[in-house]
């Protein structure tokens, strides 16, 4: 009996040994197959963190070569700004000018308005004076064996109606300068001619001998300061002919130069 409760325990005994060593052993190969299974996964990990590091090492790249362009724009930038302030700038000064130019040109162009204005005035109120005349369409005008003053009747203008074809004479209508011209035609053989008469005074002669018949002309004018009322006409001398016809050879003109 003692006997097999030794039996017994010895072979629990065994059995617990037995028991042990085969969990000791299940242990050791599980160990093993999770260091297995651990080892790989963790290469594959430090794999995927050198890919990501390449990665990102090739962005940080891309990056630095983005923020250099971006700086060489911004430089560029910069540049076109300093530029385009020059410019500006420029422009600034060229309107300023412009503007001074063209206040300038306004304030010659209102003095030139005042002083068109001014002489607009001054030639409204100034007397305006010319005549264009010729003597006759009778042809042969003497001789005659006294002198006559020549009534020229043809009157083509007579500006401030100064000339009468009446009396033949010029009077002046207010003191000034005038300028004054005859054209003589002369036809017969003989003597032509006139004498230029202020008031009742005698300022000019034209004459000359004619050997044959046939026109021929001369003129002759002169410049005057008149009074008002001043008289000026012209005299065909005692012994001369002159002639005239529808071809106005025979003239006298005059106008007022300026007024004093």
């Amino acid at each position: 009996m003692r006997a097999v409760v030794v039996g017994l325990l010895l072979l629990g005994l065994c059995g617990s040994g037995a028991q042990g060593e085969v969990q000791e052993t299940e242990t050791r190969d599980a160990g093993e197959e999770t260091t297995k299974q651990t080892t790989p996964d963790i290469w594959a990990e430090v794999r995927a963190l050198r890919d990501m590091v390449v990665e990102l090492k090739v962005e940080l790249r891309n990056v630095e070569a983005t923020v250099k362009d971006s700086e060489s724009q911004v430089d560029e930038l910069k540049t076109e700004l300093i530029v385009t302030k020059m410019q500006v700038e420029q422009l600034q000064r060229e309107t300023s000018d412009l503007q001074t130019r063209l206040s300038s040109s306004e304030t010659e162009l209102l003095l030139s308005k005042s002083r068109i204005e001014q002489l607009e005035r001054e030639n409204a109120e100034k007397p305006k004076v010319a005549f264009y005349t010729a003597l006759t369409d009778a042809r042969d005008v003497g001789p005659f064996n006294t002198d006559i003053t020549l009534k020229c009747s043809k009157v083509f203008t007579n500006i401030g109606d100064a000339y009468s074809p009446h009396s033949g004479f010029f009077t002046a209508p207010v003191r000034g300068v005038y300028y004054l011209q005859f054209t003589v035609c002369g036809h017969k053989a003989g003597l032509m001619g006139v004498y230029v008469y202020k008031n009742s005074q005698r300022i000019m002669h034209n004459g000359e001998w004619k050997e044959e018949a046939g026109l021929e002309f001369f003129t002759n004018s002169v410049v005057l300061e008149l009074m008002a009322g001043d008289e000026i006409y012209l005299v065909l001398p005692s012994g001369y002919s002159v002639f005239d016809n529808s071809d106005n050879r025979s003239t006298f003109s005059g106008a007022l130069l300026f007024t004093l």
